[in-house]
This record gives structure tokens, sequence and C-alpha cells, in this order.
């Protein structure tokens, strides 16, 4: 049995601790900011949203996240029986950070709109705290259930993209919202919130990571090379190629940097060969040095 390393530890403490921050975010984007203003959203949250005010038409009246927690459970136990145990640790505890999370912030927080936002700023406030939550906890491999549950079971049968499920179930859970006292409105806001987070959730996790691949064809290649080398300060690579028209074998150069660096690139390139042919593309997750580190993962 291999012993466990002080750095094991606190690298699983750090991971805890910025899931379990994130998911208080979330929460608070949640009940500090889209309830007051009788917002909503997809996942658990929006669902749990939904059944809760189809309860206190009846008389029940449950805290939102004693109902996300409950949703949440109802789903692992489905999918535990379907696809199997292997959910993590991480999701669980995620899981349950959210439902008290939810119930702690309804506690404590003034009843109503306390913030004093528009009702739009408020909803695109609330959708940003949750990307944000949302972003930390799948830095740290954590998951926040609801939705995620229910792609990974429908997976088990029919192989469809996760985005349309996520989407779809979202789409179907805002709009019933309709069913229990809302007005469309909400339900617009619902979708405003949602394509927020989403946005929010892509712009966290590509932001630091996200890079440029650039491809240039041109005859001087080799002072191409040099001149990105010792100005821009990035590795270039040659590539053999032959142009297929012309027959002519020759190189490309080819950089990764990061998309600040691209500009800077494309002035070089135009000052040595302002013919040269160039390729621009985004790439995500570029690791090794003068990027992120392999052993940070």
């Amino acid at each position: 049995m291999k012993p466990i390393s002080t750095d094991s530890v606190l690298k699983t403490v750090k991971e805890y601790f910025l899931m379990a921050f994130g998911m208080m975010l979330y929460s608070f984007g949640w009940i500090g900011c889209i309830l007051p203003v009788r917002g909503t959203g997809g996942g658990a949250a929006g669902l749990s949203l939904v059944v809760c005010n189809a309860l206190e038409q009846i008389g029940i009246s449950i805290q939102i996240g004693t109902m996300v927690f409950v949703l949440n459970a109802i789903l692992l136990l489905i999918a535990g029986f379907i696809v199997g145990w292997n959910f993590g640790v991480k999701t669980i505890f995620c899981v349950f950070v959210i439902s008290v999370g939810m119930n702690f912030w309804q506690d404590v927080l003034p009843a109503g709109d306390f913030l004093h936002l528009e009702r739009i700023l408020a909803v695109i406030l609330g959708g940003i705290l949750a990307g944000v939550g949302i972003s930390m906890c799948f830095a740290q491999g954590g998951s926040t259930g609801g939705t995620d549950i229910v792609a990974m079971i429908i997976n088990k049968y029919h192989t469809v993209s996760y985005g349309k499920i996520l989407i779809y179930s979202d789409f179907v859970i805002i709009g019933s919202t309709l069913l229990v006292g809302f007005h469309i409105d909400t339900v617009i806001y619902g979708y405003v919130m949602t394509a927020v987070v989403g946005y929010t959730v892509d712009m966290i996790m590509a932001g630091n990571q996200q890079s440029s691949q650039v491809f240039i064809v041109t005859r001087d290649y080799e002072k191409m090379a040099d001149a990105i080398a010792q100005n821009v300060h990035r590795g270039v690579t040659l590539i053999d190629s032959q142009g297929w028209y012309s027959k002519e074998h020759s190189k490309i150069v080819m950089v990764v940097c990061r998309k600040r660096e691209s500009a800077m690139i494309l002035k070089f390139v135009k000052t040595i060969d302002p013919d040269a042919f160039i390729t621009v593309g985004s790439v995500m997750g570029v690791y090794g040095k003068g990027f992120e580190a392999l052993n940070k993962l």
C-alpha cells in the first residue's frame, strides 16, 4: 500500500474546498438573485422550483434546497441500478453542498429582492454566479448532478449528444413553469439565465487554456520561423508539404500561441511575406512548456 503524501492530502483538501465554494456561489446565484425576481432556470434547481411551487398550491411547503437533494438522490439511485454506481464521491459531495447551500442562503438572506436590481440584471448576475460556481466544480472533477445524471442514463440505451440532452431537458423544465403559475416573461428570463450560465462556463473553462494554432504557407519559411522565434518567443515547427497544383515541395510554418499573440504573429507574416497563405484556428487544452503544465492536470 502506497503511503499517503502530504501533497496529495493538501491537493484533495484544496479540490473539495474549491468545489464547496463554487457550489455556495451557485446556490447564492439562485437564492439571492434569481428567486427574488421570480426567475427560473434549468437543471435540478429549475425542476425543484417547479415541484416546490406545485406543492405550495396544495399547501405543502418545502425549501428548494431540500427538493434539490431529494430529486438528485432519486436520480442517483435510478442511475445506480441502470448504469452502475460509478458516480464518484465528488458528484455526491457537490449535490450535498448545493442542497445545504440553498437552504442556508434561504434562511439567512432577507426576504424579497434585497439587491434592488432590475429584473434582467438580477437574472444575469445570478446566471454569472451560477456559471462561475459550476466552472469551479468542473475544474476540480466534480459534477452538479441533475441533468448530468439524466444524460448518463439516456446514453446507456441511446447515443445522444450530451449537449442536446441538456438543451432539451432545460427547455422542458423552464417551459413547465407555466404549469405552476408563472408567466411567459419568467420563461423568457429562464432561457436568458440558462444562456448566461452556459456562456460563463464556456468562457471560464476555455479562457485560460484556449490558444491559437497558426499555419503559414510561405516560400520564406526559414526567415519566417526565425522572426517568430526571436520576436514572439514561441516555438516553431516546420512541416513538410507539397502544393498539389504546382507540385512544389516546401514547408509549412506551424505556431501554437496564446490568442492575444496571434495578431503579433500576423503582423510579422505580413512584413516578411505579404503573399503568404495563413490559417488561424482555435485550440483548447494546450499542455507543455510555455503553456499549461502537464503535472498540474
